[in-house]
């Protein structure tokens, strides 16, 4: 047996700095508005078993014989009307979360809190980020997903990511893992903030909807809590405003597929309150933390001309909580806890 103590052979260890890294997490961006970058930005979101709970082999049919023969030229097009100068809106602006978080965090505690950027699905990677923080030497690493209402298909599938590249790391970093802020103080101030400002230069609507991403009516049947933690967020912001029930409604977007997925849409919601004669409606997307398309194409665009082209005539989109100062100021508080543990 050979005693390692002994051998006149030298190990080196490179022992980390122990500084603490931070990942923020958000779900991802294609990196061109182009059908060659959205094949397989989609493939690789639409392969995640959290995202579609389909027979593998009948979902795999599906997906390439189907989805990603029509999808990556359509999609292409919505994604090239929201693109910008700085590229994708999504990450452009998370970019900017990671500087301000960085920012704010390194001004209590120093140099030695590091922050990285990962997206689930794209780049950069969820693995690129965790790896950059353990070369720069991080021994404890904070991992934040930006979805304040827990989802499978979201904080579930950022906790797949996160094990499946930690697994093959040798030195296991120490690790905390943020799954949810839906009833954060901070993060409902910033939202009512939001809408109070918006009143105070537009008016109040007659309506204020309340949008988030819809999830199939399926996965909330078998045990997924989103659902309950959307109208949380809903109670929480309308009363701190003190808004009357027939002063908002809460709903869901961006369906996919054929199955019934949780209601009230937002769409025909909003088509149904042009019909009945509503001409006033604010839109504010809380499950967003950073506009996306989505949000701009989505709701500000197809939804705004849906509203206005069967009778309504004022429509407002609230933008996403975005590098807003008291949503960096929410998300550093969510951090902080853990720096000192």
């Amino acid at each position: 047996m050979v005693n390692l103590y002994s051998s006149r052979r030298k190990v080196k260890h490179k022992t980390p700095s122990g500084k603490t890294g931070v990942l923020l997490a958000n779900l991802g961006t294609p990196d061109a508005p182009t059908s060659q970058s959205l094949r397989p930005y989609l493939k690789q979101f639409l392969s995640d078993r959290r995202v579609i709970e389909l027979p593998k082999l009948k979902w795999w049919f599906i997906l390439n014989a189907i989805v990603l023969r029509f999808r990556p030229k359509q999609s292409a097009k919505l994604y090239a009307s929201v693109w910008t100068n700085e590229g994708s809106p999504l990450l452009s602006m998370s970019n900017k979360q990671v500087t301000k978080v960085t920012a704010l965090l390194n001004k209590t505690y120093g140099e030695d809190v590091i922050v990285a950027l990962g997206m689930r699905y794209g780049n950069p990677s969820m693995a690129a980020a965790l790896d950059s923080l353990r070369q720069q030497g991080a021994t404890k690493i904070i991992v934040l997903p930006l979805y304040p209402q827990y989802a499978g298909a979201t904080v579930g599938s950022t906790f797949d990511a996160l094990a499946d590249t930690i697994k093959s790391w040798r030195w296991v970093p120490q690790l905390h893992f943020i799954s949810g802020y839906h009833k954060h103080p901070k993060y409902i101030d910033a939202l009512a903030n939001t809408i109070t400002e918006h009143i105070a230069q537009h008016g109040k609507p007659e309506k204020i909807i309340f949008s988030y991403h819809g999830i199939p009516k399926r996965y909330f049947e078998n045990g997924d809590p989103y659902f309950c933690f959307c109208s949380a967020t809903t109670r929480l912001v309308t009363e701190k405003l003190e808004l009357l029930q027939d002063e908002f409604v809460m709903t869901f977007q961006s369906r996919f597929g054929k199955e019934p997925w949780i209601e009230p849409y937002t769409d025909k919601t909003i088509l149904k309150l042009a019909k009945d004669g509503i001409k006033h409606i604010a839109v504010i997307c809380p499950g967003f933390s950073v506009d996306c398309l989505e949000t701009i194409e989505e709701i500000n665009v197809e939804n705004r001309e849906c509203f206005e082209s069967n009778g309504g005539k004022t429509f407002h989109y609230i933008t996403a909580l975005n590098d807003r100062d008291d949503h960096i100021e929410a998300l550093s508080e969510l951090i902080v806890p853990f720096l000192n543990v």
